[in-house]
């Protein structure tokens, strides 16, 4: 939700194509692991480690976030675009928590059974 709520306030502002990529990349990225998680696809999938696909996901979002959001809160063309900055920012914050504590809950060395 954050994500998108990013991408319409750069969409809006009519601010660069970065911007508004990355917000939209990032959504589709996140629909696209919530639907394989809801239909247990990484389940019938079982030939990569789907939860360690998602920490590289959310810490390369993260890498990304943070240069494209602080280059929109301190350019900031434009109030959506300060606004989209700082909801990108938000997203980062929670692609960090969300790297952390998927980091915490997966074992490298374990059974790869639910917990």
């Amino acid at each position: 939700l954050v994500a998108s709520a990013a991408f319409l306030c750069f969409v809006a502002s009519r601010s660069r194509g970065a911007y508004a990529a990355l917000a939209g990349m990032e959504v589709v990225i996140t629909a696209l692991f919530f639907l394989l998680y809801l239909l247990k696809l990484d389940k019938k999938m079982s030939w990569l480690f789907w939860p360690l696909a998602d920490i590289f996901n959310s810490v390369i979002a993260a890498v990304f976030l943070l240069v494209v959001c602080l280059f929109a809160v301190i350019i900031k063309t434009n109030n959506g675009t300060l606004a989209g900055g700082v909801f990108g920012l938000v997203l980062l914050v929670l692609s960090v928590v969300d790297a952390v504590l998927l980091f915490q809950k997966i074992s490298l060395d374990g059974p790869r059974g639910r917990n």
